[in-house]
């Protein structure tokens, strides 16, 4: 029996908003629907690696999509079964920008302290 998909969900602010669901939605259709489809990729056959996921921090993972003008980050969490999807950037320089590291990582915080 093949196992069981993660579960993902969006981290959701104290004010309700889903920051990656919105950010998914302002993006051309076909962009989300390739990001949505490495997401299930992950979902279905996790752990991975590269060149696909690759881990940034103890706690921290990035789901790595190619799109056709440009590359999409997905930063993201594990709690048990569930990958909780903290942050989404298009990626515009060589290493991963200070500013979303730190967003993902302050958003981290805020799940780990909910528990």
């Amino acid at each position: 029996m093949p196992p069981t998909p993660l579960i993902a969900k969006f981290f959701r602010t104290e004010r309700g908003t889903e920051p990656v669901r919105d950010w998914l939605r302002s993006l051309p259709r076909d962009d989300c629907k390739t990001i949505g489809e490495d997401i299930r990729t992950v979902q279905i056959g996790w752990p991975l690696g590269m060149p696909l996921v690759r881990k940034l921090d103890s706690e921290l993972w990035e789901v790595r999509t190619h799109l056709t003008d440009s590359i999409a980050r997905v930063l993201f969490t594990m709690q048990g079964d569930t990958m909780i999807l903290l942050h989404g950037f298009i990626k515009k320089s060589q290493k991963t920008p200070t500013t979303e590291l730190t967003l993902a990582k302050n958003r981290l915080k805020l799940v780990k302290g909910s528990l």
